[in-house]
């Protein structure tokens, strides 16, 4: 965990001139919300308006660009990987703007909600459904906050994948004693 915090502090206080503030999401952000799994790489969601900057910021800090499209980009330093995901839409945006400082395991730090979480877990799994991960983070999630989540914004975005079925499925699961 104290070379993922020092990259994190690292790219934060050079993100540090952009406009609207990068959020933590993927297996980090699970952390921040009593969910605990491996993850060997950062996570974040930023403004799609920054994502030329971003993109010099990381080159000038030693990162190679492995991948880049309009929606995302792979960065590699070593054994070190960042990963950006542009918010472009509303809801994007709108789950960017909202993330909230929390004290994490790397400091205190903005992270998306827990049901900004699902919603890009639950595109992920949609994208590619060999990504079965992405199903069993949105089922701990669901475990460990049924009776916090605002559900009608989950179910929002379970619709919006035509997923409801599933959102059926993963909530008996992450509900049954035991789960």
């Amino acid at each position: 965990m104290p070379r993922l915090a020092e990259q994190i502090k690292e790219a934060l206080a050079a993100f540090a001139g952009i406009e609207q503030p990068p959020a933590l999401i993927g297996g980090l952000a699970l952390a921040a919300h009593q969910v605990i799994r491996a993850t060997e790489d950062v996570d974040f969601l930023v403004d799609g308006d920054e994502a030329d900057r971003l993109h010099d910021i990381l080159i000038g800090l030693g990162y190679t660009c492995i991948h880049r499209s309009e929606n995302a980009a792979n960065y590699v330093r070593g054994d070190e990987g960042l990963d950006l995901l542009y918010a472009h839409r509303p809801i994007a945006r709108r789950l960017l703007q909202e993330a909230e400082p929390r004290d994490t395991a790397m400091g205190r730090l903005r992270v998306i909600s827990a049901e900004g979480l699902i919603a890009f877990k639950l595109q992920g799994y949609v994208n590619d459904a060999s990504r079965v991960r992405d199903l069993d983070d949105i089922r701990s999630l669901l475990h460990q906050h049924h009776a916090s989540l605002n559900m009608a914004e989950v179910r929002e975005y379970f619709a919006l994948f035509d997923r409801q079925e599933l959102l059926d499925e993963l909530l008996a699961q992450a509900t049954q004693p035991g789960a």
